[in-house]
């Protein structure tokens, strides 16, 4: 009986995944008895108690003689239910939750961003006493639909230094770079489209997507970007709508995108019709900028986006999209619409701190910092046998191969029981390919408890 009932909730929870997911779009029918029985390799009597007790919980419903059809309004999203039943500590939403609430005096090599004391907070200062002194409507009233003009105006000078070539009317600003990317899949997305992310990536991408219910395909990252063959095979099989993945510096692995790869990738897009999401938060990090697509590109299908919360402040939120102008009033109407006005408070303060004389010795003292930090954290590593993916040219990350018979997550869940809270690969990776690799962020790493931690946790 046990083994019974065991066959129907996995019945249920396939079926609901598949909802979840938009496998099975709302009042599509399901396979058949026979069918379903067929290949789940179960009796039709299974999967009719669990198509029954999904009609029971109104996810399905039957039509006498025509078969069981999915529900028009389903159970509500949870993110949590449609991410693979895999231990927590694997999921990036969990991992977000412990970098944002650690537990008390936790340890973070495994976050994404500097240590408060790292950040420009005299620039910081010094940009909220001149909003306080500024005309009463910056800190009073909604924002303009793109957003201040003089930090757009500033941007575009910015991103001509990477020869991007962008008007101030190409560009709105957002409330974060989040919302940036959201707004865009909002725009270019239906669910079950499908999406190109780079494996590893940022996790926070496969997080957003999976909100948006779009299928999710990874192409292998090489230190020179993605595998272009690779890439071009998942372009003719899969026919995705949008590829996704950072500029500059790649999350997780520190690897700079080449010129050749670069163009070819557009070469691709161009052909196949897809659309390009390119991230840049790290911009300000690089030593030696790299080729950026949307440059290449002219931001003809490239939607570049950015943010301050890595060098500036986390707190203050202000983020950006520069787009094809064609597309500009559809990307501020659904800002309108998910956020009405932006935050003219912000978008002044980083105006002001980025125009600060301090800035540019703040971010070269950054790139100091950095450097000095790679050069003491890798061979505390080393000791460990935990060697680097490759050695990059800038940043803050490290994509780190751990040592035969240690499994990423599992280290991370005794890591954090002594309060260190680390990223395991497979958090970044959707291929789940990953459970040998671990991201480390050395500006995170100079206090010496991580390093006993992981000697101690390490098999």
């Amino acid at each position: 009986m046990n083994n019974k009932f065991t066959r129907i909730e996995i019945v249920m929870a396939d079926v609901k995944e598949k909802i979840a997911t938009v496998i099975y779009m709302p009042e599509s029918r399901l396979p058949s008895i026979r069918a379903a029985a067929k290949d789940y390799g179960f009796s039709p009597s299974t999967v009719v108690e669990a198509y029954e007790r999904l009609q029971t919980e109104g996810i399905i419903y039957s039509r006498p003689g025509a078969g069981f059809y999915v529900a028009e309004t389903t159970a509500p999203l949870s993110l949590t239910d449609i991410a693979p039943k895999i231990d927590r500590v694997v999921d990036p939403l969990w991992v977000s939750r412990q970098s944002l609430e650690p537990p008390d005096g936790a340890l973070k090599p495994g976050c994404g961003w500097l240590p408060a004391d790292w950040l420009f907070e005299v620039g910081m200062r010094r940009g909220l006493r001149n909003v306080a002194k500024a005309d009463a409507s910056i800190i009073s009233e909604y924002a303009t639909p793109l957003g201040l003009l003089a930090l757009r105006q500033l941007l575009t000078r910015r991103m001509a230094g990477l020869s991007i070539n962008a008007e101030p009317s190409q560009i709105i600003l957002t409330d974060s770079g989040t919302q940036a990317i959201d707004l865009i899949f909002r725009f270019l997305l239906t669910p079950g489209d499908t999406v190109v992310v780079d494996d590893p990536c940022y996790f926070n991408f496969r997080a957003q997507l999976l909100a948006h219910r779009v299928k999710v395909v990874g192409v292998p990252y090489t230190p020179n970007g993605p595998d272009v063959d690779a890439f071009a095979a998942i372009l003719d099989e899969h026919k995705p709508r949008l590829y996704i993945t950072n500029a500059a510096i790649h999350n997780p692995t520190g690897a700079t995108l080449s010129p050749a790869t670069a163009y070819r990738v557009l070469q691709l897009a161009q052909a196949a019709g897809l659309y390009i999401i390119e991230d840049d938060i790290f911009a300000d990090f690089e030593v030696k900028p790299a080729a950026r697509l949307a440059a290449l590109d002219g931001l003809s299908r490239v939607f570049y986006i950015g943010s301050f919360s890595k060098t500036l402040s986390a707190s203050l939120r202000c983020g950006y999209i520069a787009a094809p102008i064609e597309w500009v009033g559809s990307l501020v109407d659904l800002k309108i619409a998910t956020g009405f006005g932006g935050s003219q408070l912000a978008a002044a303060v980083v105006f002001s701190a980025l125009t600060d004389s301090g800035y540019r010795k703040h971010m070269n003292d950054i790139h100091t910092r950095l450097a000095s930090a790679r050069t003491h954290t890798l061979p505390r590593l080393a000791k460990l046998g935990i060697v680097p993916w490759l050695l990059p040219q800038a940043g803050m990350f490290l994509w780190c191969r751990l040592p035969e018979n240690n499994n990423a997550t599992e280290l991370a869940n005794r890591c954090l029981s002594k309060g260190v809270v680390l990223a395991p690969g497979n958090v970044f990776s959707q291929s789940d390919n990953a459970e040998k690799f671990m991201r480390f962020n050395v500006a995170q790493m100079s206090h010496s408890k991580i390093f006993e931690v992981l000697a101690q946790s390490m098999t």
